[in-house]
């Protein structure tokens, strides 16, 4: 059953991650105010995977760096895990997954991996016993010592993605962290993106301009409309939980793919 918005806020408020009410953000430029989110009401709960879909500018990454305390709200309110971004920020609760991979060439892998963990002070110890943790569940067991150059660009993304979980936090913001890879490289990070998540139950928000990523890796799509940025539908994935690439085929899929192409059709004018 597909939910509607109302619906799928309502659930399991007890277990609420990520609390927005009545969210709105404008920017003040040189040509005047600029209102990039407006009224968002959403709930995300624990260990669902929530994607973000709309127009270009439509506010999907406003609203991750609004969770992420990298933007302000100027209206309504945020929680996340029962604090405020600034709180949440502080007590690193989440891992920031950008587009590209943003990995410093003269440091290697484990070393770019390590880099939050020697920032916030841990133990030498520590520091391994995450790294390799966290090399193994992105399967990068073996490049320890490589450097960024040295890897593909979807190894590296994989890296990347290992340095957000090296924090062990349980809320994991990704930014379209796929948009730049061919088709075969995302299909399989896809698929390695959805094992990991099954692996560590973390609550993961992720941005995307991809229907069939949307519906292949979701528990939830919220489909956005244009500036202003609103929550113009949330739908409610019925796939299971184990999702081979060729489910893309199924009839359940296509028709979940359908309502988001549907909303997204009827939220933006391709004439404006």
């Amino acid at each position: 059953m597909l939910m509607t918005v109302n619906q799928a806020t309502a659930t399991s408020v007890g277990s609420a991650v990520v609390e927005a009410r009545k969210l709105g953000l404008t920017f003040q430029t040189n040509d005047g105010p600029v209102r990039a989110l407006s009224d968002v009401n959403l709930t995300i709960n624990k260990g669902e995977f929530v994607s973000f879909i709309g127009p270009s500018g439509c506010g999907k990454t406003t609203f991750l760096r609004v969770i992420a305390d990298l933007e302000q709200p100027t209206e309504g309110t945020i929680s996340i895990n029962g604090m405020t971004p600034e709180q949440a920020r502080q007590a690193r609760a989440y891992g920031y997954v950008f587009q590209a991979a943003a990995l410093f060439p003269w440091r290697t892998i484990e070393s770019n991996v390590g880099l939050p963990l020697e920032i916030i002070g841990l133990s030498k110890a520590e520091q391994q016993e995450r790294i390799k943790r966290t090399m193994d569940l992105v399967n990068l067991t073996g490049f320890e010592k490589k450097y960024p150059w040295q890897l593909s660009g979807g190894m590296q993304q994989r890296a990347s993605i290992a340095r957000a979980l090296a924090f062990d936090a349980d809320l994991l913001l990704m930014d379209e962290p796929f948009g730049a890879l061919d088709e075969i490289v995302r299909d399989h990070l896809n698929e390695q993106l959805l094992r990991l998540w099954r692996q560590t139950n973390k609550t993961i928000c992720f941005v995307t301009h991809s229907i069939p990523e949307a519906v292949y890796l979701s528990t939830r799509i919220v489909v956005m409309s244009p500036r202003p940025g609103r929550v113009t539908d949330v739908i409610e994935s019925t796939l299971p939980t184990e999702r081979p690439l060729d489910i893309r085929e199924s009839p359940e899929f296509l028709a979940i793919a359908a309502r988001v192409r549907d909303g997204l059709r009827a939220g933006h004018s391709y004439e404006d």
